[in-house]
């Protein structure tokens, strides 16, 4: 049973995917036991048949399919359902997000005495995205951050690790992977952040431009908002039996 699930939605990433999961290899092989889920959201480029030629050689590497495009969101949550490790990594399928930094990125919740901590949120320095992107951006994060007041400076990041459990136990709807140190919080989990580099684009385009992410997240924000606003008040835990 792996200890880790690295959990990566993708569409038509087929330049950038086999690259990307060298890296991963070499990054946690030394690291910890691990299993690589690659979500498979509606290419058509032949990225799906690269992922399925190779795991005859990585019996760690799984492949979902979405018979059409669910978006991110949709891809992450297929992942996490699907995977067999406690804690589950999470970055793009794009290779912006340098897998160098996953053992950083899951350390927090692999520490002794880490029970409390449900999520670890990579924050991107030194990003390296159009002007526009980044303008977008820090825009977005200022007006999700003074509403929802949830101490991140970066939710676009993709690179995330959390507890699997805690996880599925939030509200799921589309565009939540923006949301989730909001909603791990509203569950009563600390949320530990770590700084993460960021580089180019390697190959293909991006699936999504400023004016979509902007539309759906004024409705998002708002959902959120009204989540919070009914927070829970309490987390259960069991109790060890007494022998």
């Amino acid at each position: 049973m792996p200890e880790i699930s690295i959990v990566i939605p993708a569409k038509n990433e087929a330049s950038n995917i086999a690259a990307l999961l060298d890296e991963i290899d070499a990054a946690c092989a030394p690291v910890c036991d691990y299993e690589v889920i690659v979500i498979n959201d509606g290419s058509d480029d032949g990225m799906g048949e690269i992922v399925q030629a190779r795991m005859a050689d990585h019996p760690n590497l799984r492949l979902l399919h979405h018979a059409k495009s669910g978006g991110q969101s949709a891809g992450v949550h297929s992942g996490v359902m699907a995977a067999k490790g406690a804690i589950i990594c999470t970055l793009d399928g794009d290779g912006q997000n340098p897998p160098s930094e996953l053992p950083a990125l899951m350390a927090p919740l692999r520490a002794p005495g880490s029970e409390a901590i449900g999520l670890v949120a990579g924050q991107r320095v030194g990003r390296q995205d159009t002007l526009s992107k980044k303008l977008a951006s820090k825009f977005a994060n200022a007006i999700r951050s003074a509403i929802l007041k949830d101490g991140t400076r970066d939710t676009g990041c993709g690179l995330k690790a959390f507890r699997r459990e805690a996880f599925l136990a939030l509200p799921y709807f589309n565009h939540m992977h923006r949301y989730l140190p909001a909603l791990f919080a509203r569950d009563g989990w600390e949320v530990a952040h770590v700084d993460v580099t960021h580089r180019s684009r390697g190959g293909g385009a991006s699936n999504y431009n400023n004016l979509q992410r902007g539309l759906v997240g004024i409705v998002d924000l708002m959902g959120v908002a009204w989540l919070l606003r009914r927070r829970k008040r309490a987390r259960a835990t069991e109790a060890a039996r007494k022998e």
